[in-house]
């Protein structure tokens, strides 16, 4: 349980996961990526969750992935601690840990297996594997295709090296049932997309660190939610998830995709692009970046 120890503090606050900027010809701009980590750790997370999800891990080539680990932990400096993103199969898997570990980063977020459906001693097994392989913390996540019954968890959370569990799953009584299998050893992450929408209802089982998808693109926004989270503001909360965060959740659900896409849209619509999303994702139409625009001002507004 020692690194789990570790690694617990950098994981109870408000977590960063910047985008992955890219240029015109497509291909990656990491001075655009250097200045937007400055953007996003001037909010004052926690620690910094690169080429994840939101930084469209799925599209990066291991090359790519590695240079933008790379810049990310020259950026802070030790400052902050780094996750990197990792998934695929067990082998693929293993190479992008490694590839983040040479590039100095602090743990590695492992998303689901690409397409394959296993049972839960062959999830176990995945990341049990990914684990013997490299010396980095690492974060299971689960969502999609790698849902886990309380008593995987609890095998997850006997490996050293495994050191929290992000949902993205949203099942609060499956996750009760975990935190009672695991006895809480184990730190629970909210995961959800646009995830302050379940912040309260996360806390209620223990889990009060969050990723924002917000700190990205607004992250006066996201803050100012996240310190009335914490100082327990009822009024601050209500009035930033009605005027912002509900309006925002109801616009991503229009379009698969949207959690990422939005995200590059607010940076644009605020006079800070860092480029297109690269396909299977798609720009945010015209009509819904106007309905972005809105929301943008009017979770500004609201913050006064």
């Amino acid at each position: 349980m020692q690194a789990q120890a570790q690694s617990s503090n950098s994981l109870s606050g408000l977590l960063a996961f910047p985008v992955t900027p890219f240029g015109a010809d497509g291909g990656l701009d990491l001075a655009r990526f250097d200045e937007h980590l400055g953007e996003v750790v001037e909010a004052g997370p926690s620690a910094l969750f690169v080429a994840c999800g939101t930084g469209e891990f799925a599209s990066l080539t291991l090359a790519e992935h590695r240079e933008v680990v790379r810049v990310a932990v020259a950026h802070v400096g030790g400052a902050l601690p780094v996750y990197a993103g990792a998934g695929g199969g067990t082998g693929v898997a293993v190479e992008f840990v490694r590839a983040a570990q040479a590039a100095g980063a602090s743990g590695a977020l492992v998303l689901p297996p690409y397409l394959q459906v296993g049972p839960q001693a062959g999830l176990v097994a995945h990341y049990r594997g990914i684990a013997e392989a490299t010396d980095l913390p690492l974060i299971p996540y689960q969502r999609a295709n790698a849902i886990f019954t309380p008593e995987s968890v609890a095998e997850l959370a006997e490996i050293d090296r495994i050191v929290a569990f992000k949902d993205g799953h949203g099942d609060i009584e499956l996750l009760q049932r975990v935190q009672t299998a695991t006895g809480g050893a184990l730190p629970v992450l909210n995961g959800m997309p646009t995830a302050e929408t379940f912040a309260r209802a996360y806390a209620a089982v223990g889990a009060r660190a969050y990723s924002s998808a917000t700190l990205a693109f607004a992250p006066a926004i996201a803050r100012g939610f996240y310190d009335a989270f914490v100082r327990g503001d009822d009024a601050v909360q209500r009035t930033l998830l009605r005027e912002f965060y509900v309006p925002l959740t109801e616009l991503r659900l229009t379009t698969e995709g949207y959690a990422v896409s939005l995200v590059k849209a607010g940076l644009a619509v605020r006079g800070r692009s860092a480029g297109p999303v690269r396909p299977p994702l798609v720009e945010v139409s015209p009509e819904h970046r106007e309905r972005l625009a809105r929301l943008i001002e009017r979770g500004h507004a609201a913050l006064a």
